[in-house]
């Protein structure tokens, strides 16, 4: 899962990035609204961390822009403003959440967690499909109770095809939500990493779709 983070406190946003990275997730930074707001408008991404206090354009700007150009990525609302007129006004603009300011990183993990697969409509923490099973919050996946080992770049795939059950995800989106703006992406690497984890859970597992993707789970009617 790729998440966008939109923080002009550098030492707060490493501190995000690296629990979120330790976490499984790809982070992109962005420390301007200017420059969060392109990211957001030109990429792809499963949630934003979004600090309302930023130069050159205001948190709750970017999310109205995002929001008016049907921008629809879950989108976690950080301040330090803590009244609730503040929190009323973000929400209405279209947050999906609100965190003020301190905060413990385990609660922004739990509400990125939440935010994510309600936005892919799973209401159970755990998320089952094939005889697998993925814990986000412990960043396993497990089949018929033994876990699997798995690289980072192996677990971020696996996970997002589980959280899109049922959909056939194509090269190119996946491969948009596992690596971060900076990284060298190839498409081509996708087939040797879905090759690679066939051998671990099952090739019958994971389908290919000739011309479109792969898809794990049945499709809905």
């Amino acid at each position: 899962m790729r998440i966008l983070l939109i923080e002009d406190d550098t030492r707060l946003a490493r501190q995000i990035a690296d629990a979120l990275g330790n976490a499984g997730y790809t982070v992109d930074r962005s420390t301007d609204g200017e420059d969060g707001w392109f990211r957001g408008d030109s990429e792809d991404y499963d949630a934003v961390i979004l600090d309302l206090g930023l130069p050159a354009m205001d948190g709750l700007s970017v999310l109205r822009r995002w929001r008016n150009a049907k921008r629809a990525m879950p989108v976690l609302i950080l301040t330090a403003r803590a009244s609730w007129r503040e929190k009323v006004t973000g929400l209405r603009e279209g947050a999906d959440d609100y965190l003020a300011k301190p905060f413990e990183i385990e609660e922004l993990r739990a509400r990125i967690e939440a935010l994510i697969r309600r936005a892919c409509r799973h209401a159970a923490a755990e998320i089952s499909s094939a005889g697998l099973c993925l814990d986000p919050s412990s960043q396993r996946i497990s089949r018929s109770g033994a876990p699997l080992d798995l690289t980072a770049l192996e677990y971020r795939a696996l996970a997002y095809l589980m959280m899109h059950q049922g959909k056939v995800v194509s090269k190119t989106e996946l491969t948009e939500h596992i690596y971060g703006q900076d990284d060298d992406r190839d498409s081509n690497v996708i087939e040797v990493l879905i090759n690679r984890l066939r051998k671990k859970i099952g090739a019958e597992l994971i389908r290919t779709r000739r011309g479109q993707g792969y898809a794990i789970g049945e499709q809905p009617p």
